[in-house]
């Protein structure tokens, strides 16, 4: 594999302008980011203890739940702290190495998530389509090898693509345009030739992107379809309404990330690139884990009895 060199050139620190165009808007913007973070973090990890703690939820759905759930807040722990940050100082600055982490760990915990939801969809499909040949279709060692697969492309497509962006010269201006280190910012201010890494850009985003996407999309055409032979009224307007926020939320996810990097240099205006950015690095880790969580009878009655028990515990 080809070494990349960093070459900071006359750029020892960045700048990230964040939301600097609307002075007046800061404050009320910290005050709400700063309550869907820790709404975030606090949901994320409840959902994770639960599954942790008890025993009927050992099961691959919802392992899949909890492996997305550690990579929300992961996704949000990387992006949302510096994004306070920015909007908490007239000038925010961010150092090259710092900026190369972060830009690092928003790749790795982003392209994890695509396959992840991409799995989680198979397993619903299987569970929903072929229920007599589910144990066999999703057992431990076949959760096991897609989650370790879903983790290891995410790691692949960092470990590549991170080292190359900040191997071209930055000659100035240092000023990022956006909240945080994302590869298209970043990237407009190379002062070198990008052609084929944009060329590499485009084809990683539609596989670690689009193709996810696409079989999510043929799951749960397949998955409706099963639905609408259900001889329950009832049972099928509940699937059909936990189909539908499931699909929502990952479009949202997909949709605007396919946006942002599937043209590293596009020609939206910066205040729509944050825009995007905020739907997939601020509303799908508060939404994701909840609407997979809340629509299911099964994580309710858990967080009930956990909850119980603590009650128990402290009133003894």
């Amino acid at each position: 594999m080809k070494k990349y060199q960093f070459n900071q050139s006359s750029v020892a620190e960045f700048i990230l302008l964040g939301f600097s165009n609307f002075p007046e808007l800061q404050e009320q913007l910290f005050g709400i980011f700063l309550v869907i973070y820790l709404v975030t973090l606090i949901g994320n990890t409840v959902i994770i203890v639960v599954i942790c703690l008890d025993q009927s939820l050992q099961a691959p759905m919802y392992l899949f739940l909890q492996n997305l759930s550690v990579v929300e807040v992961s996704f949000s722990a990387v992006i949302m702290p510096e994004m306070l940050v920015v909007l908490s100082t007239e000038k925010a600055t961010i150092s090259f190495a710092a900026c190369f982490a972060q830009m690092y760990f928003i790749l790795l915990f982003g392209g994890t998530e695509c396959f992840l939801l991409g799995a989680m969809a198979y397993d619903r499909f299987a569970a929903i389509c072929h229920p007599l040949s589910y144990p066999m279709l999703m057992n431990k060692s076949v959760f096991m090898k897609l989650v370790t697969f879903s983790w290891a492309l995410g790691f692949s497509m960092t470990t590549v693509q991170t080292p190359w962006v900040f191997s071209f010269p930055f000659c100035g201006p240092n000023e990022i345009n956006h909240l945080s280190c994302e590869t298209p910012p970043v990237l407009e201010l190379t002062c070198a030739d990008t052609f084929l890494f944009e060329i590499y850009a485009f084809t990683g985003t539609v596989f670690i992107i689009l193709v996810p996407f696409m079989l999510l999309l043929l799951s749960y055409v397949r998955i409706l379809f099963a639905i609408l032979k259900m001889p329950s009224a009832t049972g099928r307007q509940k699937a059909f309404s936990t189909c539908a926020s499931h699909l929502t939320s990952v479009t949202l996810f997909y949709g605007t990330a396919s946006m942002t990097y599937l043209q590293p240099k596009s020609n939206y205006s910066p205040e729509t690139k944050k825009l995007m950015s905020l739907s997939y690095s601020l509303l799908t880790p508060l939404l994701n884990p909840l609407i997979y969580s809340l629509r299911n009878s099964e994580m309710k009655r858990a967080f009930m009895k956990l909850w119980r028990r603590t009650v128990v515990s402290h009133t003894v």
